[in-house]
């Protein structure tokens, strides 16, 4: 229902009443006895009457009928339906969280180099970005329920070619058809939360998707220190228990129901009334469904059946402009580094001069901890502050960090161990390694490594040598190329990183990034697409932004071990921190505020220009609707409209 229609509409004491639920109905029949004019004015509950009575303005109206409605209970359906959905999440979470640790032995087991350890990262972003596309078509057609339970499978699937992989070809595949798992449920999951949630909550039980995924996250590395101490093997079991949940979900989902607003919109209406009545316990939902019908009816007569839905998005200026915001969020939620820190973020470490494959894996652990924690704080704060104002403050915060954990790096190669010994090739081949004076240049170099011996904290005896071909764990000759020999000689071979007393910076900095980064760009851009657009549109607009989301991911992870050999490790996070700040710009000026709107009334937010949805925000935020009840007239936020309309 538009909200120029629902201006002119009149409420009669008992149609409130009956929006108030239950039990205030009875206790506003117990006290009717009271008199005629003491009836009319008893919007609410008995124990409400005289606050309403005494009220001075529609100001104290407003908050009592907000205490009232608020105190119908939302039923455990729901949050069953949210919790079971957001598995899709938590198989999300794990099945990228899970790569950061399972590399570091892969790449030993394997002999894994750069190009395949960033194909084995980049293939499962790859294929979610093609799932994710083809997720809206599949969940306009289907529905989001046949989708949920497509995810599921193919999360299974790919779990068992994983834990069987032989070769790294296998892995590959299996990788890949995880991925399509991911980008399917990537899409669908929130916009199904987002269609049963009531109004109150959306914003809430969204976000629980998030945490789910950061929770997935943060069990996987747990998962993964836990599989490290075995001899061989260990990560068949760290990518092969992502089908345990994969299965629950599953097998939930064959009883769970379909978005009731998918079923209105493809005429099973009877079945949609029935659903939303187990989604809204006692409370009434003549009104939300007739909003929902009303608002689909007028969204055919304005778009027709001409063309297809993405034509039609890019003609209609609001979702138009809504598809420019859920994409551009995505695009920089990507940009400003994300997946870099989750998918390496034990690489990053290791970088940094973390030299023991465990303690990397754990702290990188306590990187996921952080986040996961931090997302808590986020469904904590998303209907406190806002979508804008959370998302705005976090990706400033991320800036920063992300300008600490680069100078952390640089004051690292600044300190960087002198080359003091330049041995002979003994095949006398020319390499490029006995040119670099300093351990900072020879790290950068794919192709070499450092050998090296302390003398307390201090560095001495270093020598830049070519890495063996068929193992980065040990050099190609010289003193460091047998690896049981040299640990009884005191000598340290050093892959991909340099002693450095500054390896804290790195983890500071990553614990910095992801306190900032979790509470809002982690989980806003979702819950902002899983809103902005209309129905018709809905499925579209997620798999569009979802799929620049999985694009954008595939780009910087596919990347930065190469952008940090070329633009150093702290240019690559200075990159990172400049795409962070443009993306503040942008946020700024177009994320408008969708906080306790209904989902049928947030596409006037994008009426005006572009450019001015969010800095306009302030004073299109609230506006007013009259509730007419006997000749009385009070107004309602936009907030209080949502709920109590």
């Amino acid at each position: 229902m538009s909200r120029k229609a629902s201006d002119n509409v009149e409420y009669t004491l008992r149609s409130l009443s009956n929006l108030m639920g239950e039990k205030r109905r009875r206790q506003a029949d117990g006290s009717a006895g009271s008199g005629a004019a003491a009836g009319e004015r008893s919007l609410i509950a008995a124990e409400s009457c005289s606050s309403l009575n005494s009220a001075a303005s529609g100001g104290e109206l407003e908050r009592a009928a907000r205490r009232q409605f608020q105190q119908d209970e939302t039923p455990g359906f729901v949050y069953v339906v949210s919790v079971f959905s957001a598995l899709g999440g938590f198989l999300f979470g794990y099945d990228t969280g899970v790569v950061s640790g399972a590399l570091l032995l892969l790449k030993r087991e394997l002999n894994l180099d750069a190009l395949w350890q960033e194909l084995l990262v980049s293939s499962t972003v790859g294929a979610a970005a093609l799932s994710a596309l083809a997720g809206g078509v599949l969940n306009g057609l289907c529905g989001r329920r046949p989708c949920i339970l497509l995810a599921s499978g193919l999360f299974t699937a790919g779990s068992g070619v994983l834990a069987a992989a032989r070769d790294k070809e296998t892995l590959l595949a299996g990788r890949v058809v995880v991925g399509l798992g991911i980008g399917v449920a990537s899409m669908t999951v929130p916009v199904y939360i987002a269609e049963v949630a009531p109004p109150h909550l959306r914003g809430r039980l969204v976000t629980i998707n998030t945490l789910f995924i950061t929770g997935g996250q943060f069990f996987a590395s747990v998962v993964d220190g836990i599989f490290s101490y075995l001899a061989k093997d260990g990560w068949r079991y760290m990518l092969g228990l992502s089908a345990v949940p994969a299965v629950i979900q599953f097998l939930g989902f064959l009883f769970l129901p379909e978005s009731p607003r998918w079923l209105i919109q493809k005429g099973q209406t009877q079945r949609a009334r029935r659903i939303l009545s187990q989604m809204r316990g006692n409370q009434a939902i003549d009104e939300e469904y007739d909003s929902i019908k009303n608002n689909i009816e007028e969204e055919e007569k304005e778009v027709g059946a001409a063309g297809p839905v993405i034509c039609r998005m890019l003609t209609y200026p609001p979702t138009r402009r809504a598809l420019i915001v859920g994409c551009g969020l995505q695009m920089f939620q990507q940009l400003s580094g994300i997946n870099t820190v989750m998918y390496y973020s034990a690489t990053i470490l290791q970088m940094s001069g973390v030299e023991d494959d465990r303690l990397a894996i754990w702290l990188a652990a306590l990187t996921a901890f952080i986040n996961f924690i931090f997302t808590l704080v986020g469904v904590w704060l998303v209907e406190r502050m806002g979508r804008r104002k959370l998302t705005l403050g976090s990706l400033t915060g991320t800036a920063v960090a992300l300008i600490i954990l680069a100078s952390g790096f640089l004051l690292s190669a600044q300190v960087s161990p002198r080359i003091t010994l330049n041995p002979t090739d003994p095949s006398h081949q020319n390499s490029t390694c006995t040119k670099y004076s300093y351990c900072n240049g020879c790290m950068l170099d794919p192709d070499c490594g450092l050998c090296y011996k302390l003398n307390k904290s201090s560095v001495v005896e270093s020598s830049c040598i070519p890495v063996d071909e068929h193992s980065t764990m040990k050099a190609a000759w010289g003193r460091c190329s047998n690896e049981s020999i040299f640990k009884k000689e005191d000598l340290f071979w050093a892959y991909n990183f340099c002693p450095t007393p500054y390896s804290w910076t790195a983890l500071l900095g990553l614990i910095l990034y992801l306190v900032f980064f979790a509470p809002g760009m982690g989980p806003m851009p979702w819950t902002v697409n899983s809103e902005i657009y209309p129905l018709w549109a809905r499925s579209t607009g997620n798999a569009c932004s979802s799929g620049v989301n999985w694009v954008f991911n595939v780009l910087v992870s596919l990347t930065f071990l190469h952008t940090a050999e070329y633009l150093t490790y702290y240019g690559a996070f200075f990159l990172y921190a400049g795409f962070a700040a443009l993306g503040l710009v942008f946020i700024y000026g177009c994320l408008p505020e969708t906080k306790g709107k209904k989902l049928e009334e947030i596409e006037s937010l994008f009426e005006n220009r572009l450019c001015t949805c969010g800095m306009s925000d302030s004073d299109e935020g609230r506006y007013i609707e009259y509730i007419r009840v006997k000749g009385s007239n009070y107004h309602l936020s936009d907030n209080d409209a949502s709920d109590v309309e």
